[in-house]
């Protein structure tokens, strides 16, 4: 059963993301006091631990967040599920979007490694009905 593992936030866009007991997510919005929030196509930030994993190998000491990730989670291969799936994530029910996204050329984790999971096993969503997600919360794939 796929799992969310851990929720972040960064209140301002270049700064690393930091983990959180909960998430507020509103229709048209994203989460409530994340700096990427907005009326855009990626509200929500979601990666596999299983991703984050290929990368501990070269750098052990990754905190959660590293990857500007919103959702940490576990038991789903993110990457794989095409445009358009819709998710419930605990109380939430989110649409992917999109699948990967160009590295910023100051990521610190590139910097750092020479390379980095996001661009090429992380997806972004819209929130299609609002409420909470915690850590504990099951993700279900629903189409």
């Amino acid at each position: 059963m796929a799992s969310v593992v851990a929720v972040c936030i960064s209140e301002q866009k270049g700064t690393q993301k930091h983990e959180v007991p909960e998430i507020q997510l509103k229709i048209d919005h994203g989460i409530v006091g994340d700096a990427h929030a907005g009326n855009w196509h990626r509200q929500v930030s979601l990666l596999a631990q299983e991703s984050v994993e290929k990368m501990k190998a070269v750098f052990p000491d990754i905190p959660v967040g590293a990857f500007a990730e919103n959702i940490l989670t576990e038991g789903l291969t993110l990457f794989t599920l095409p445009v358009g799936t819709r998710l419930r994530v605990g109380e939430v029910l989110l649409e992917v979007t999109q699948i990967g996204k160009e590295c910023h050329a100051h990521c610190a984790i590139r910097q750092q490694v020479g390379d980095c999971v996001m661009p090429r096993e992380g997806i972004f969503t819209i929130v299609l009905e609002e409420g909470t997600i915690r850590a504990g919360d099951t993700i279900t794939v629903l189409t």
